[in-house]
């Protein structure tokens, strides 16, 4: 990149911090107008009526640059699938605090909207300015890989699954692998037709978590393929059982989107 184009990016991104409204209150005030419009005002009403979002509303005049404010507005229209409305209304929660927002925004493109290419550029842009983190209990990178995997394009998931597990391993130790970050990291090696190594990492979440019913339906897959199908029959049927116990993607988010891979019995 030359030295002229990445004057003009930081130009751009001076621009926009200059450009962005301040607040006429102090922050102990603006948490009273939290109090006031949203713990004793939208909170007392169903936050999918319109009268939480005429609360919030009464907030945003007295001051509309609380980023929160206009979080809480968009929050329940994804829980509705209301996507077109809400983007906004979250759109406006990073303009006014990008480093609180941005990433949750990103979460809710990869998990919600399903805006996968946007949901990487929000990501890789928030990495680079705020450094290497979590949102909603998973790694920038494994949203990255999970978007990635959505696109079809399998190596990038790959890899990137790979960078993560690495980092986990070198940094907290195998204990602190997580079943889910597991599952699609093998789903990427599936993808691939790496099948002896997907087996290895759907076997480590099964170890994690044993019940795990979508685990367990493409290791049947996986075993078919090998030409073992007295064990993938075997596996198929744990796996229908607890799928029917409700065994399955155990995000808090999963009761209002269903995530990738998640298997569709019939």
């Amino acid at each position: 990149m030359s030295l002229t184009l990445i004057n003009c990016n930081r130009a751009k991104a001076d621009r926009a911090f200059e450009e962005r409204p301040v607040s006429k209150f102090s922050e102990e005030q603006q948490d009273s107008l939290i109090d006031k419009y949203l713990k004793n005002g939208a909170r007392q009403e169903d936050p999918y009526s319109q009268e939480w979002q005429k609360e919030i509303n009464k907030g945003l005049e007295v001051d509309s640059t609380i980023a929160y404010f206009w979080q809480q507005k968009a929050m329940p229209l994804f829980k509705q699938g209301k996507y077109e409305i809400g983007m906004p209304f979250i759109d406006k929660a990073v303009k006014y605090n990008p480093e609180r927002w941005q990433n949750y925004r990103a979460f809710i493109k990869c998990i919600f909207s399903k805006q996968y290419k946007d949901a990487i550029a929000d990501f890789k842009d928030y990495r680079e300015k705020y450094g290497y983190g979590f949102v909603m209990d998973h790694s920038y990178n494994f949203y990255i890989g999970l978007s990635y995997l959505q696109l079809n394009e399998f190596e990038k998931a790959e890899k990137i699954f790979e960078k993560d597990y690495q980092r986990t391993l070198n940094d907290d130790g195998e204990g602190w692998l997580h079943h889910l970050d597991l599952f699609y990291y093998g789903i990427s090696k599936y993808e691939l037709k790496k099948y002896k190594e997907a087996l290895e990492l759907f076997d480590q979440a099964l170890e994690i978590y044993q019940q795990f019913s979508d685990v367990q339906y493409y290791k049947a897959k996986i075993l078919y393929k090998l030409g073992r199908p007295q064990e993938a029959n075997k596996i198929y049927r744990e796996a229908k059982r607890n799928a029917d116990k409700g065994f399955t993607i155990n995000e808090d988010n999963i009761v209002y989107e269903r995530y990738p891979y998640q298997v569709r019995w019939p």
